[in-house]
Formats: C-alpha cells, structure tokens, sequence
C-alpha cells in the first residue's frame, strides 16, 4: 500500500477484507445461492424486443413506481405497506446502517450474513453478534441480555438464516421485537424456500421491517432488492436513497421478467424437490451431519471438509467452504443446483466418502 493510501484511509478499512467471489468460469456454481435455471429461449426473444425499447438517454424512472406494483403483485404485498427499492439488498442494509448516529450499535447473531457486520464497519458503527446455541437456533435469554446492555439501534436477522439454512423460532422473534426500541429488520432472502414469512406481521409491529430480493429467485443478475415496512417508516427511509437507484436496464428487465409469476413459482418448487432429495442422499452418507434448511441450501458438516473442497473445485464443482468460519469447523455449504448439477456434486461426494 502505497504512503498515501496508508495515509489517508481510514484504519478500519485498511484492518478487513474485501468481499471476496472467488473464480467460477468453466465451473458448476454450487457456492452462491444462485437459481440454476436461465431463460427460454421465447423467453429471450421477447426479452430482447423489450430491451430495445429503454430509452438509456434518460435518466431512470426516479421511484420505480411500475417495477414497486410489479413486485407487489409477485410477492403479495399488503397494499398498506410501503416498498422501498435497493441495488440488492446490500444497497438497503447499509442506507439503514447511514439513518444511525455515530457509535449505534448493529446487532446480529452469529453465524450470520457476513455484510451486517461488514456494513456496520463501513459506516463507523459498532457491531455486535450474539452466537447461535450447537443446533444455530436463538439463544433467546442471550439476545435479551445483548439488547439490554449494548441498546442496538438496528436489529438484523437472516429469516431464514444464511449460512445455516434454518428459520428460527418465531415466538423468539416476536419477543425480540417486543423487547426493544431498536428497528427489527428481518431478511427473508429465501422468502421463496421458507414455510414461513412475516410479511403479515409488518402491521403488528411498528419497529419491523423486511428484507427481501430476486436474487435468490432466478434473477441475481438484476441486483434487486426491496425493504418492505410501514407507509411513514419507509418515507422516511427514503431520504437516504441515492437519487436514480434502480437503473433503466434493471427496471425495465424486471418489470418484464418478474411478471413470469407461474414460472417463478413452478422453479421454486423444483428447487424444494431437489433440497429434499438432496439432503437424503447427503444424510445416507454417515460421515456427514446435514443441517436442515429452509433456503436454497444445504449446510453440513464434513470430516476433511478442506480436502472435500479442493477435490469437488478441481473436478468443476465449485461450493462454498466455510470450515475455518467461526463456529462453522468442517462446514460446507451447497446450493441446490438443477437435478444434473446436484447429481454431479453428489457422486463426488460419495466416491470421496467411499
């Protein structure tokens, strides 16, 4: 690093890492959460004719007014409600991260989405995390304690969590949310994957807002997020969104793609199939420990997890490998790909275990 950069930079920047997306060209993506499933072909065709018509010498429509009416419909979101749009989610943790004071505290749990933490840092504020209990479900009495002594302004929790792949106990949740001041901000990422949602519960609770994205539905190119609250909560929000967020690509992309409400349902269900069928097969290994999820992923826990990695990414199988995580020793993550790409993970799995 050179003296000025030295210099200048603020310290804890220079003290963390940067997200890191590792290589995956040639590869089988396992490692994202992606949807394995690409366009139609008529699909493409009539995409491209909609493309054609964005006008990209104007600025973007300035509140997304269509692609917001677009998303309630696919995501049945109460008409009381207000939606606000990110450039992906990361775009909204960190505008609710810059409506905090200097020295707020961000609390998470442990493991968690690493950007809450990481986000926290960016904008100068302090980050606390509360560990998940041996089975990563809420250690209800412990985060009672954390909200009581560090008095968080901000309250994340991954619904379902990334990287475990469960839901939590919703009763804890609710008694969370009743216990603080603080704005309870609920992830739901894998709304698509989840029996259960609190999107119905926003009108109940003046301090709980939602997460959530398409990036886990079959459009992670988009860079789409909303954050879903009450009317006044989120025209307040608002203030903080950069002017012409939601660019005219991405607009108009969405506003045609997302409206293939059947589909995107119908791959979800495939995606729910291929989980079940996936996590037996994982289980019938006797070296593993499979934990169960409510995402488009499976974590376990693996004897020679480092090598396991290695073998799978040098025969094109590319996962994520979160064993030298905190808490997360031996632990791997897989996304359920398309029948054929879990089949490909599986077999090298099993020839490594066997």
């Amino acid at each position: 690093m050179n003296n000025f950069i030295s210099n200048w930079l603020r310290p804890n920047i220079k003290a963390i890492n940067a997200y890191h997306v590792p290589a995956s060209e040639n590869m089988v993506k396992l490692d994202a959460m992606e949807s394995p499933f690409p366009l139609s072909d008529k699909l493409i065709e009539q995409y491209s004719a909609c493309l054609a018509n964005a006008q990209l010498n104007r600025y973007p429509n300035p509140n997304a007014i269509e692609l917001q009416q677009t998303l309630r419909a696919l995501m049945d979101i109460p008409a009381d409600c207000g939606v606000l749009l990110g450039n992906g989610s990361d775009e909204l943790i960190q505008l609710l991260a810059l409506a905090c004071d200097t020295d707020d505290t961000i609390l998470s749990l442990d493991p968690s989405f690493v950007m809450y933490e990481m986000i926290a840092k960016f904008t100068c504020l302090n980050y606390q995390g509360v560990d998940l209990n041996d089975d990563f479900e809420i250690d209800l009495s412990a985060m009672l304690l954390a909200i009581e002594t560090h008095q968080p302004k901000l309250i994340f929790i991954a619904y379902p969590n990334n990287p475990t792949g469960n839901t939590f106990d919703r009763t804890a949740i609710e008694k969370i949310i009743t216990s603080t001041h603080a704005l309870v901000v609920l992830d739901e990422a894998y709304y698509a994957y989840a029996n259960d949602s609190f999107l119905n519960d926003i009108k109940k609770y003046s301090n709980l807002v939602l997460l959530r994205t398409v990036s886990k539905i079959g459009f992670a190119g988009l860079r789409l997020g909303l954050l879903i609250g009450a009317k006044d909560t989120v025209e307040q929000l608002d203030k903080l969104r950069l002017p012409y967020n939601i660019n005219t690509l991405t607009q108009v992309s969405a506003n045609f793609l997302l409206q293939e409400k059947d589909e995107i349902n119908k791959n979800a269900q495939i995606i729910l199939s291929e989980r079940t069928k996936l996590s037996a097969t994982l289980n019938a290994i006797n070296t593993l420990e499979v934990y169960p999820s409510q995402a488009n992923f499976i974590l376990f826990k693996a004897p020679n997890a480092n090598e396991l990695f290695t073998t799978l990414k040098q025969k094109g199988i590319l996962i994520k490998n979160l064993s030298n995580a905190p808490k997360l020793t031996n632990c791997l993550r897989v996304t359920v790909g398309s029948s054929e790409q879990n089949k490909k993970f599986i077999d090298i799995v099993e020839v490594f275990y066997g």
